[in-house]
């Protein structure tokens, strides 16, 4: 199967492709343009608000379009994890989420090589729309993991802020992992990720994907949950299943049997997914984009929106650790940079299996 993407690879020209979509959209982070909320806007609601509500947890709704009552957040630090941009606030998960990446965390270190996470977005305090970088994240079951790895002293909250992804891929080439920084202990993260059971798919990029077909020696019978993506090149996508018996929270469907590497890895490596959209007709006009309002979510989330806050952060941070609120930073005054799993607005978003 690998050889045969690699006919299907070469076939399409890597230079000629890799001239088509532009090396922006294929290495690095994607920043997606995007401008402040309006003023009641789904995302501006959301995002305006500070900490998640009393009670216990509850996801309402689908991963890209819902919220979340009874929120913990990340501490800052660990053992062996740092949360990262601190000032976008979007640290806050299902209980079954912090106390995933915790131990994603602590058996990364013991059996794999990896000497700590850092942790990226999470979502915001009662979940909902953020205002740039994810379509997801929205009821407490998505989290960002960056493939750099924990540095040995504990980084400032300024540090946080700054420090810039590393892209796994050779930024002059099409769909091509750079060897000088991918390493094996990567992909042991990867697959130690994806071996719990409670976790339902992984996002990477499908350069990241095919060199998981084409190297991974070991059990391969949690692969088919990474699944390509755009972007995803610097940070992988942890993606929790619905929590059992919780009636308001909508499932994905499955990931397909097998391990993944079939033709559904190998229509990304053809010119249809970035392929640019087809040009508006002659005389048509152009239709603005429709922000997303409270209405549009499920019906629990305008309640989840006007529950009483916690005390603080510290009151709702997991395990009530003390570094709760170690590093505090200002919130931003522009909304945050947007994360590099940002889709691209080129082509189509295809479903797992094309």
């Amino acid at each position: 199967m690998a050889f045969r993407i690699a006919q299907t690879f070469h076939a399409i020209g890597k230079l000629a492709l890799a001239g088509t979509i532009g090396a922006s959209l294929i290495a690095g982070d994607v920043a997606a343009q995007q401008k402040q909320p309006s003023p009641g806007s789904a995302k501006a609601i959301f995002g305006g608000v500070a900490l998640p509500t009393q009670g216990p947890a509850q996801p309402y709704g689908f991963y890209a379009k819902g919220c979340m009552a009874g929120a913990v957040a990340l501490p800052t630090d660990g053992p062996n994890w740092q949360a990262m941009r601190l000032s976008r606030n979007r640290r806050w998960g299902n209980p079954a989420t912090i106390a995933l990446l915790e131990q994603l965390s602590r058996d990364a270190a013991r059996y794999d090589g990896w000497p700590g996470l850092l942790v990226g977005d999470i979502s915001q305090p009662r979940g909902g729309p953020m205002f740039n970088g994810h379509a997801s994240h929205q009821i407490g079951l998505d989290a960002d993991i960056w493939l750099t790895p924990m540095p040995s002293h504990r980084m400032s909250a300024d540090e946080r802020e700054t420090l810039p992804f590393t892209t796994m891929l050779q930024k002059e080439a099409f769909l091509t992992i750079n060897p000088n920084v991918w390493s094996d202990s990567r992909a042991r993260l990867l697959m130690r990720a994806a071996s719990y059971p409670q976790v339902e798919r992984i996002f990477v990029n499908p350069a990241i994907k095919k060199k998981m077909c084409d190297t991974w020696t070991g059990d391969r019978t949690n692969l088919g949950k990474l699944r390509p993506e755009y972007g995803h090149d610097s940070h992988f996508h942890i993606r929790l299943k619905c929590p059992p018996g919780v009636a308001g929270c909508k499932a994905q469907a499955p990931v397909a049997a097998g391990d993944g590497c079939d033709k559904s890895l190998a229509w990304w490596f053809t010119k249809e997914p970035w392929a640019a959209p087809k040009p508006p007709k002659p005389g048509t006009k152009p239709v603005k984009p429709r922000e997303v309002m409270v209405s549009d979510l499920p019906n629990a989330c305008a309640a989840v929106l006007a529950a009483p806050s916690v005390a603080s952060v510290r009151a709702a941070t997991y395990g009530g650790a003390s570094a709760a609120e170690a590093l505090t930073v200002a919130p931003a005054a522009e909304p945050a940079a947007a994360s590099d799993d940002a889709l691209p607005a080129i082509g189509p978003v295809p479903d797992d299996k094309p």
